[in-house]
């Protein structure tokens, strides 16, 4: 009896994957829940296990294939019966068409298919921008389309997020109207052709690339954004560190660090400030009660940027434990869909690989994102006197459609003021 080993639930607003690598080649034995297949998203990468025990009988989706839900990956064969080796799956080249990524050529993967290129928009179905996701939706108002000119290939006729980008780069469902103030751009038509040069290495952009590259310039042709600048003296933070570090990490089994105080310092400014932690949909304002905290990690892969849940509800030792967690599922590829989504705020620390100044990218659809540096002595006038300090410079980008300068540049003055003063995150202050 043969077990398929399909994929699985990709997670809200995610319809299809790349496979990264196979575990085991055609003919080895593998175990129950044993992995098998890395699969490669925009958001995360992750593992698929076997369903059964027994022996990889056949890959269907070779590296490099692009994959939808519920595509068939492979067949386990019960037993350890050697295994008769399968053809290679069809090149991704050859099973999708230039302008979007559609599921591996085979017959168990989904039916949908992105639309071709060429697709006239009377072949598409009409379908009302109400009906659509909120991913979709951005998708489609980000880029004045017109919903009803784009092919449908989700469930029950309902356009998913494939359909839109393919649609983006055939040009195909453009809206008769101009586009709106903010609007992004639609995609530009194909490259034309490079010649190979044998001092160049070609590698192909992963998910996860593609996807960064995609967010942070869709943030530069949405938002209005903006960047406000201050400086903050960190000797206070240093010595209290030095003072209580050995008996925090006795106590709590984890290093006092810079971290904790920035989270606590900015879940404080954002109470006062709630625009800063709210996000713009369509043509309201949501303001958020909460605050899940993104933390930027740098992997080899790219900057993922991982969310502290319900920061505010956390002591500092919790706050260190989270972003220790969540730094070690970053670089080891563990981080779950649940782990990357829904951040009401961003924190990026440019200062551990050096950087003394930067304006950081707004992470869409939060509209503040505080940027970190390097901590470096520095003279300055303390009471008439000149001191050296260690000083760090602070960077506020922020969205100028629903923050006001006023309110940034405030924002980053209580962050200044309660690092300066640790003692007002304790008593509220």
């Amino acid at each position: 009896m043969a077990t398929e080993i399909k994929v699985p639930v990709l997670g809200e607003s995610v319809s299809e994957a790349t496979v990264a690598r196979w575990m085991k080649a055609v003919g080895d034995a593998v175990g129950l829940d044993e992995p098998l297949v890395e699969l490669e998203t925009d958001k995360v990468t992750l593992e698929v296990n076997s369903p059964a025990a027994g022996t990889l009988q056949e890959i269907v989706a070779d590296v490099d294939a692009t994959v939808g839900v519920d595509a068939l990956l492979g067949v386990i064969a019960e037993g350890a019966a050697p295994a008769k080796k399968a053809e290679p799956a069809e090149k991704p080249a050859e099973a999708k068409a230039e302008a979007a990524p559609a599921p591996a050529a085979k017959e168990e993967a989904p039916k949908a298919a992105p639309a071709p290129a060429a697709a006239p928009a009377a072949a598409a179905g009409s379908h009302e921008v109400k009906t659509l996701s909120p991913a979709v939706r951005k998708l489609v108002e980000d880029n004045n389309l017109d919903p009803a000119k784009i092919k449908p290939t989700g469930k029950d006729g309902r356009l998913v997020k494939g359909d839109v980008l393919a649609a983006i780069e055939a040009g195909t469902a453009k809206a008769s109207a101009s586009a709106p103030a903010g609007a992004a751009p639609a995609a530009a038509g194909p490259l034309p052709p490079r010649a190979d040069d044998p001092r160049e290495e070609r590698v192909k952009m992963t998910r996860l690339r593609q996807s960064i590259a995609r967010r942070l310039k869709e943030a530069q042709n949405t938002a209005a954004m903006l960047t406000t600048f201050n400086e903050v003296d960190m000797g206070a933070v240093m010595g209290l560190r030095a003072e209580y570090k050995d008996a925090f990490e006795k106590k709590h089994g984890v290093k006092l660090g810079f971290m904790s105080f920035f989270v606590k310092a900015c879940i404080a400014a954002l109470k006062e400030l709630p625009a800063v932690n709210a996000e713009i949909y369509g043509d309201e304002l949501i303001y958020k009660n909460y605050y899940d905290i993104g933390v930027a990690v740098g992997t080899p892969q790219g900057l993922v940027v991982p969310v502290l849940r319900d920061a505010d509800d956390l002591s500092f030792a919790g706050v260190e434990k989270g972003i220790g967690d969540l730094g070690r599922k970053a670089r080891d590829g563990k981080l779950t869909m649940k782990d990357m989504t829904g951040g009401t705020f961003t924190i990026t620390n440019g200062g551990v690989y050096g950087s003394l100044m930067s304006t950081p990218i707004l992470n869409p659809p939060q509209s503040g994102i505080l940027g970190m540096h390097k901590i470096q002595d520095r003279p300055m006038v303390v009471n008439g006197k000149v001191e050296i300090r260690p000083m760090m410079y602070l960077a506020m980008s922020y969205d100028h459609r629903i923050i006001d300068g006023r309110e940034a540049v405030t924002f980053l003055v209580r962050v200044k003021d309660a690092l300066e003063d640790p003692r007002r995150l304790l008593i509220d202050m």
